[in-house]
């Protein structure tokens, strides 16, 4: 039987042909496979049917011993695994896959940036409401603090899920669950405002155009379209790096800290299970520290 050596080149050769790897992944396997085979071979295993699932797991805990990155470690051992799988299923090169049951570790969820108020508040004001364009923008933003919808959401909304006057926006869901999401004073002015002042200068009156956000074409606005817009805002802001879905953290970590009910923030976010809302309680959360010196008559 071939080496590993030769094996991983073989398993690489192969995916790039059938084209199941993009230049990048096969570099990036390659680099995981190779410093997995010479862990092997310093342990006296060239022969890939010795390798078993502990030599596998031991490798991977040596990794994450090193210090490396949960997404690197992630990444290493999905790399093994095709190999394996490549070598039992494809080649019938061993007998049973050692790879078959590792579990790379879940990669760390870092919390998101959440601005705050004032953050919040700059940003808003930052488009210049002075012409079509400009309130259009501002109603968008608006809508996206005002409701926490998604920026997919936002740009699908047609002029009739929206209603101002009674304050509710009408979206859909990625997964096509339709739901209402109430609207606030200052995003139903500003949408006013674009409705009235905005939009008609917008669309073409030769081209019935449906949806609410238009670009100055006076068709629906991209989704690229929208972030390069709001890439232009933030950076105007001061705030670079902001990008639509901090919107949607704001509305949710500013409400719950607010004391709003989770139920209705995960109603509103239409998020399917609960959890995914309660994280923003601990954003929300004030630090003990914080909590401490605000409140012990000694701490000042």
């Amino acid at each position: 039987m071939p080496d590993l050596p030769d094996l991983l080149e073989k398993f690489l050769a192969s995916r790039m042909e059938s084209r199941s790897f993009s230049r990048s992944t096969a570099e990036s396997y390659a680099r995981d496979l190779k410093a997995f085979a010479g862990a092997m071979e310093a342990q006296g295993i060239g022969d890939p049917g010795r390798v078993k699932p502990h030599h596998i797991a031991a490798y991977l805990a040596g990794l994450k011993a090193e210090g490396k990155a949960p997404a690197s470690v992630a990444r290493a051992a999905s790399s093994i695994r095709a190999f394996f799988r490549y070598l039992a299923a494809d080649l019938n090169a061993i007998e049973a896959d050692p790879a078959a049951h590792i579990r790379p570790p879940k990669p760390e969820r870092k919390a998101p940036r959440i601005l705050t108020e004032a953050e919040t508040a700059r940003l808003l004001e930052t488009p210049d409401g002075g012409g079509p364009s400009g309130l259009r923008d501002r109603a968008m933003l608006e809508l996206l603090y005002a409701t926490g919808i998604r920026a997919g959401e936002l740009i699908g909304l047609d002029v009739d899920d929206v209603n101002p006057s009674l304050g509710y926006v009408r979206c859909a869901s990625p997964d096509g669950r339709e739901r209402f999401v109430p609207l606030g004073k200052a995003a139903a002015e500003a949408l006013e405002r674009y409705l009235k002042d905005g939009r008609p200068h917008l669309v073409r009156p030769d081209r019935p155009e449906r949806a609410l956000f238009v670009s100055r074409r006076g068709s629906r606005l991209t989704r690229q379209g929208f972030w390069k817009l709001m890439k232009k805002h933030a950076e105007t802001s001061g705030l670079g790096g902001v990008s639509p879905h901090m919107l949607r953290h704001a509305f949710a970590a500013h409400l719950v800290a607010g004391g709003a009910d989770l139920r209705a923030v995960q109603e509103m976010l239409g998020h399917k299970d609960i959890s995914a809302t309660r994280a923003y309680a601990q954003m929300a959360r004030p630090s003990l520290k914080s909590v401490y010196e605000s409140a012990h008559p000694r701490a000042r």
